[in-house]
């Protein structure tokens, strides 16, 4: 699925890949399927450690799981993502929850802040699908400060996650002279990727259970609402939107280990704390 990334590879051509992708993850309603994944965020901000009072910023937000998590441990929290759409729905949720923090959209590999600027940066399962993942990691780096923390949770190759984007490629073949984002969750490109600019990097594998009421609920759901697949489902006809649902039914076989007709489909991801 990965490919690696060529040095002389236009940057026309990247920013016109980021442009797809910002159209697909504004189709259907990310958050949807996103609010399941809140646990990730409250995971990631104990094992960061974090304390009140410390400026965070949330890359790549979505809607806000990690903003959400540290918001509540009172931080001074800045939510980027460049779909409004998703900060919007963030937004909600943080006065739905009576919860203080600023949203902004921004670009994960352009960030507009000055260097050091923040204690820690966190992202979940959103930087890792940057076109140019040197130019995002360099971003992470250049606006914590020294001394501060890098938080990420990014899905493994091997996991259910990795397997579903896999299957998604044999309909919808991904950009050749990208890296697969799935390379954030090994720990050789994340030590690429943060070589010479960090202190330490601690990784630990981690489990996340997507539980839905049946496979064909999963599958209905990540249809309607997840952007990467809602986008492959369209742009195929009738025979290979049921090719495509027979082989996710296939894999959710593989990971569902409920034992009756719900789904409790185990997902792993890497959790990476980072020291800068």
């Amino acid at each position: 699925m990965s490919a690696v990334m060529s040095t002389t590879s236009p940057v026309t051509d990247l920013a016109a890949l980021k442009a797809r992708q910002q159209i697909a993850w504004s189709t259907g309603n990310y958050a949807v399927v996103g609010t399941t994944l809140q646990i990730v965020g409250e995971t990631l901000c104990e094992s960061l450690d974090l304390r009140s009072g410390a400026r965070v910023l949330d890359v790549a937000a979505g809607n806000g799981n990690a903003t959400l998590a540290a918001a509540r441990r009172w931080c001074d929290v800045v939510s980027t993502d460049y779909v409004g759409a998703l900060l919007e729905a963030g937004r909600a949720r943080a006065v739905a929850d009576g919860l203080t923090a600023q949203f902004q959209e921004a670009d994960a590999e352009a960030l507009p802040f000055p260097d050091a600027s923040f204690d820690v940066v966190l992202s979940i399962f959103g930087v890792m699908f940057t076109p140019h993942q040197e130019r995002a990691a360099r971003e992470l780096a250049r606006v914590c400060k020294p001394g501060g923390r890098i938080g990420l949770a990014n899905w493994t190759p091997e996991s259910f996650i990795g397997q579903v984007f896999k299957v998604i490629g044999k309909y919808a073949p991904p950009a050749i002279a990208v890296n697969s984002p799935l390379l954030w969750g090994t720990q050789s490109r994340l030590e690429q990727l943060f070589s010479g600019s960090v202190r330490s990097l601690r990784l630990v594998s981690r489990d996340f259970n997507f539980r839905y009421r049946s496979p064909l609920h999963w599958i209905d759901v990540f249809r309607s609402y997840y952007g990467p697949m809602n986008k492959t489902y369209a742009a195929l006809d009738s025979q290979a939107q049921g090719d495509l649902t027979c082989d996710l039914l296939a894999l959710i076989e593989r990971y569902n280990r409920s034992g009756d007709e719900t789904a409790v489909i185990q997902s792993e991801y890497l959790e990476a704390v980072i020291e800068r």
